[in-house]
């Protein structure tokens, strides 16, 4: 275990599980396909019944198709799990309106001014929000850290380790380090 051992006994209550995993199609387009899980340890009373421990409350999918240029082709969603069947569901065609946005430019934004509030599930709209850095993580697979003649490496001043001041970027990238010399 990562963190370190509780200070009390304590009882899980719930689990809430989101995972990506990313395809390269044969059309040379990509597809990320997100899951949210919300499950319970104990049984949950809800007005739409009763869910056993272990049944999911949600269980959300996305399948997001995007090209090279990380700009969505198709978008499609579907909800297994839902606290109000015939309700939540209803809004999964909504997000075509996704079709055309770009992951690396303004998505999260876009994304919550077209899909968020009662415009969209906040759940689905949730695990969507995680879909760049997902997608950026598939590209990087796929290429080079540094490549010749592009310019600055994209990582670069994108999280505090690979701000173009610090340590990090002089002994990795010296070209673009900016610290002190």
């Amino acid at each position: 275990m990562p963190l370190s051992k509780p200070p009390v006994t304590r009882n899980r209550l719930h689990t809430r599980r989101v995972s990506y995993e990313c395809f390269r199609r044969d059309d040379d387009l990509f597809d990320l396909e997100g899951r949210l899980t919300d499950v319970k340890d104990h049984d949950y009373a809800l007005l739409t019944g009763l869910r056993r421990a272990g049944d999911p409350v949600h269980d959300m999918w996305a399948r997001v198709t995007v090209g090279r240029d990380y700009v969505i082709r198709a978008i499609e969603v579907r909800t297994d799990g839902m606290p109000y069947p015939g309700a939540c569901d209803r809004i999964e065609p909504a997000y075509a309106k996704l079709v055309g946005a770009s992951l690396l430019h303004g998505f999260r934004k876009t994304l919550h001014d077209t899909m968020g509030g009662v415009r969209g599930c906040s759940h689905v709209t949730e695990l969507l929000s995680h879909l760049p850095t997902a997608a950026i993580q598939m590209f990087a697979g796929l290429r080079r850290e540094i490549e010749d003649g592009e310019g600055k490496p994209f990582q670069l001043d994108r999280c505090h380790a690979l701000e173009t001041t610090t340590d990090t970027v002089r002994r990795y990238y010296p070209q673009w380090y900016r610290g002190v010399a």
